[in-house]
């Protein structure tokens, strides 16, 4: 294990991660999201916040998960980990459904989309992206 903040998902790992997720059903993709103070991106600091950086990846993003038939189902402020390690914490949660792993995949493939990540990276100081099957 890395100790270094995860915030993209590994484009090398991708393909067997889609190949593992069952075809034709609904994923519902929980979003556990770490702000930045200032958000960063490769050319400097900006003058906003990561949080705002994430609003303007947000803005592109959801009108795509929309383009894909997805809804967003949820999203709050986290409040506490009641069951987690000590001292861990996370800004936000998002739960955003899917109709099918080829409706994610084909937002991730859209180029407005892929520019828009700029945003997220820059925004984030760490993140986790959980794909999950209701049952």
């Amino acid at each position: 294990m890395s100790d270094k903040p995860v915030i993209d998902p590994n484009p090398k790992k991708l393909p067997e991660i889609f190949a593992s997720l069952p075809a034709d059903t609904p994923i519902v993709m929980l979003n556990l999201l770490r702000f930045k103070d200032t958000a960063v991106y490769k050319d400097g600091e900006a003058d906003y916040s990561g949080r705002e950086a994430y609003q303007k990846y947000s803005d592109v993003a959801f009108g795509k998960v929309r383009g894909v038939g997805g809804e967003m189902v949820w999203k709050g402020k986290a409040l506490a980990g009641v069951i987690a390690p000590e001292g861990e914490q996370w800004d936000d949660v998002l739960l955003v459904r899917y109709p099918s792993k080829d409706a994610f995949a084909a937002m991730l493939a859209d180029p407005e989309y892929k520019e828009a990540t700029r945003h997220r990276t820059a925004a984030l100081r760490e993140a986790r992206l959980v794909a999950m099957q209701e049952s």
